[in-house]
C-alpha cells in the first residue's frame, strides 16, 4: 500500500512529474485498501500527470438500494483509467425508488450522463418474506419487479440518458433455507425468471441496459457479501465485489460515451499462431488441433467475432510479406483470412512507426486502437512511443490470450448495427477510393465517384446507429458528444453511397423550427466521408425544408471543443455568420443552392 499511496501523494506536489503507469497499477493491485485511499485523492491530481491527455468529463449517478461506501472511490480509479474524469453523485440507499420517480429529486437535478442503479435481493425478497411459500413469493417478486420497471421508466421521462441495471444474485443462506431439493429448484426457477425480467428491460426501453451481474459473479473469487458488514451497515456487497462492479461500470461508461476501441492491431508470430513463420515455414506453424495450437485458433476466432461486430482488424508484423500472404491464403487451419483485415503492415520497420502509418491510413484516433503482441520489447516500445494506444502484452500461456483481448481491449459498445457489421468492407472500399483519387486531379475524382446522398427521417431502426455515431464523432460535430436533443426535434439520417459501395449511415442532424427559422441543433458527419462536399448536400436538404416552410433563415448552434474545428469551418464556408448566443445564421433566398454538382441528392419524404 505504501508505495502506491506515496506515488499518488507525489503527484499532488507542485513540482510533480507524470506517472502514466499509476492508474494501471492501481487497477491491477490486489491491495483494495490502497485503491480505496487513492480513489479519494485522484480528483486533486491534474489529469496530464496521470494520463498525458485530456479526459472526457462524465457525470455519474449511483442510485443504490444498499450502502456502498467504497464504490465511489473505486469508480474514481476505473473511470480515469478508462479515459474519463468523473463527477460521482451517490443517493441515499433508502431513497432509491423516490430518487428515480420524483421529477425534482437530487438525482434528477444532478443531471447525470450515466445512471448506475444498484439492486440487491431485498428489493424483491423482503427480509421477513417466507421463502417456503413459493406461490406467495412469486407474487411478491413479480410485484416488486413491476415497481422497479415503473421507477426506471419514470426516471427516463425526467432525465434521458443511459441507465445500467443488473441481475441480482440470491445469497446462499436464503436459498438453502428451503431444504427440499424440489422446492429449492422451484425457487431457482423463480429467481431466474426475475433476472430474465431485468434483462428484458433492456429490450423494452431505449437507453436501459442490464449487466448480467449474477453470471459475472460465478467466476469471481471470494464472497459476494460480508455477512457482518451486511448486518452492521446494510452493505449488500463485499468490498472486493464493489471493486469488481466498478470495473464493469467503467466498461459500460466507456461504451456509453463512445470511447470504445475501434481497431485491434495484431502481431502474427506467437500471437495468431505458434512459432516463427520465417524460421519454421508455413507448414510448421502451430494452429488448431491440440494444445497449444487450439489456443491460438481460439485467439483468431475471438478476433473474427470482434470483426463481425464492427471492430477493425489490422496486422503489424515483422515478417516476409510473401510468406504471410501465402499463409493467409492457403493455410487450412486459420480462422482469419486476408479479407478480414482492414490494413496490414508486414515488413521489418519498427512497430511504432508501422502503427502510426496504419492509424493514419485508417483515419482513426490513437485512443481508438488496441495493439496486441507477445514481445515485451515491442509492447514497451509502443507503450512509450504511442501512449494513447492500449497495449496488451500476450505473454505466458496462450490459453489465456483470447480472454485477455476481451478483458483488456475495451471493445464494448451499447449496441451493434448493420453498419458496424460491415465496417471492414467500408474501410476496404475507402482504400479503393484513395487509390482512385490518386489517379485523378482536382474535382475529376469527385465527379467520377458517382456520389449519392440520401437524407431521411430516422426511424426506430436507425436511431441506435445515429446515437452511436453522435457519441463517436469528435471532429465534424457542432456541439460535441455530450449533446442532448431538444424535445420534439426532428432526427435526420444521412446515407452515402458511391461507385465503390455503401457507406451506410455516415451523418445525422437534429432540427427544430418556429415561424420564420429552422434551427440545426446538431450536425454530425463521420470522418470517413470527409472532403467530398457531403455536408453541403445535407445543407441543401435543410434549405429545401426551410423554403417549404417559408422560413427566412437557417440557424445552427455551435459549441467549440478541442477537435470540432472542421464543423466550424463548414459553417463559415457555407456562408453562416455569427448571430450571438453560440449561434450562426444563414439567410434563405430563392437562389440558395449549396449542393455540389458532383453529388446526386435524394430527400425522402416526409421529413
Amino acid at each position: 500500500m505504501t508505495d502506491l499511496i506515496d506515488r499518488v501523494e507525489r503527484l499532488l506536489a507542485a513540482d510533480a512529474s507524470p506517472d502514466p503507469q499509476l492508474l494501471r497499477d492501481l487497477e491491477q493491485t490486489p491491495d483494495l485498501a490502497a485503491v480505496r485511499k487513492a480513489g479519494g485523492l485522484l480528483a486533486g491530481i491534474p489529469e496530464q500527470l496521470l494520463t498525458g491527455r485530456a479526459l472526457r468529463p462524465l457525470r455519474v449517478a449511483v442510485v443504490p438500494a444498499f450502502t456502498c461506501d467504497a464504490l465511489p472511490r473505486f469508480l474514481e480509479v476505473t473511470l480515469r483509467s478508462a479515459g474519463m474524469r468523473p463527477q460521482v453523485h451517490v443517493t441515499a440507499p433508502d431513497q432509491q425508488l423516490l430518487q428515480l420517480t420524483d421529477p425534482n429529486s437530487d438525482l434528477v437535478r444532478f443531471a447525470a450522463d450515466v445512471t448506475l442503479c444498484l439492486l440487491d435481493e431485498t428489493m424483491f425478497l423482503p427480509d421477513g418474506a417466507d421463502v417456503t411459500d413459493l406461490d406467495g413469493l412469486r407474487d411478491t417478486v413479480d410485484d416488486r419487479t413491476r415497481i422497479v420497471a415503473a421507477a426506471v421508466a419514470a426516471h427516463r421521462a425526467h432525465r434521458p440518458g443511459p441507465i445500467l441495471l443488473h441481475t441480482v444474485h440470491l445469497p446462499r443462506a436464503r436459498r438453502d433455507a428451503v431444504i427440499s431439493y424440489r422446492a429449492r429448484a422451484r425457487l431457482g426457477r423463480l429467481w431466474r425468471d426475475l433476472n430474465n425480467a431485468l434483462l428484458d428491460l433492456a429490450e423494452q426501453f431505449d437507453d436501459v441496459h442490464t449487466l448480467d451481474w449474477e453470471a459475472i459473479l460465478v467466476e469471481d473469487p471470494g464472497p459476494v457479501r460480508d455477512e457482518r458488514l451486511h448486518r452492521y451497515a446494510r452493505m449488500a456487497w463485499s468490498v472486493p465485489a464493489e471493486r469488481r462492479y466498478a470495473t464493469e461500470a467503467a466498461r459500460f461508461c466507456r461504451a456509453a460515451t463512445g470511447l470504445s476501441a475501434k481497431c485491434l492491431v495484431l502481431d502474427l508470430d506467437n500471437t495468431l499462431w505458434g512459432g516463427v513463420l520465417g524460421d519454421d515455414g508455413p507448414e510448421n506453424i502451430d494452429i488448431g488441433g491440440l494444445y497449444p495450437g487450439n489456443a491460438y485458433l481460439a485467439t483468431q476466432r475471438t478476433a473474427a467475432a470482434l470483426r463481425r461486430q464492427g471492430v477493425l482488424l489490422a496486422i503489424a508484423s515483422k515478417n516476409d510479406p510473401g510468406l504471410v500472404d501465402r499463409v493467409l491464403a492457403d493455410h487450412p487451419g486459420l480462422a482469419l483470412r486476408a479479407g478480414d483485415f482492414a490494413a496490414t503492415a508486414v515488413n521489418w520497420e519498427p512497430k511504432d512507426t508501422n502503427l502510426t502509418a496504419l492509424i493514419a491510413g485508417l483515419n482513426i484516433g490513437m485512443e481508438s486502437v488496441v495493439f496486441a503482441d507477445d514481445s515485451r520489447f515491442e509492447t514497451e516500445l509502443v507503450r512509450r512511443s504511442l501512449p494513447d494506444v492500449t497495449v496488451i502484452h500476450l505473454d505466458g500461456d496462450p490459453a489465456g490470450h483470447a480472454a485477455r483481448l476481451l478483458a483488456e481491449g475495451g471493445f464494448d459498445v451499447l449496441t451493434t448495427t448493420d453498419t458496424d457489421r460491415k465496417r471492414t468492407e467500408l474501410y476496404r472500399a475507402r482504400a479503393q477510393r484513395a487509390e482512385h483519387r490518386a489517379r485523378h486531379t482536382g474535382h475529376d475524382f469527385l465527379h467520377d465517384l458517382e456520389l449519392r446522398v440520401t437524407v431521411r427521417a430516422a426511424d426506430d431502426f436507425l436511431r441506435p446507429r445515429i446515437r452511436q455515431l453522435a457519441l463517436r464523432t469528435n471532429q465534424f460535430t457542432l456541439r460535441g458528444p455530450a449533446f442532448e436533443a431538444a424535445p420534439g426535434s426532428l432526427m435526420l439520417a444521412v446515407d452515402v453511397t458511391d461507385r465503390f459501395g455503401d457507406e451506410g449511415i455516415a451523418g445525422a442532424l437534429w432540427l427544430t423550427e418556429d415561424a420564420d427559422r429552422l434551427l440545426i441543433e446538431n450536425f454530425v458527419l463521420s470522418c470517413r466521408v470527409f472532403s467530398r462536399g457531403i455536408e453541403f448536400a445535407v445543407l441543401q436538404a435543410v434549405t429545401e425544408r426551410a423554403r417549404a416552410r417559408h422560413a427566412t433563415r437557417i440557424e445552427a448552434r455551435y459549441r467549440p471543443t478541442e477537435r470540432n474545428g472542421p464543423a466550424r469551418r463548414f459553417l463559415e464556408e457555407a456562408g453562416f455568420a455569427p448571430a450571438g448566443d453560440s449561434r450562426y445564421a444563414l439567410p434563405v433566398t430563392p437562389t440558395t443552392s449549396p449542393c455540389p454538382d458532383w453529388i446526386t441528392l435524394t430527400v425522402q419524404e416526409p421529413l
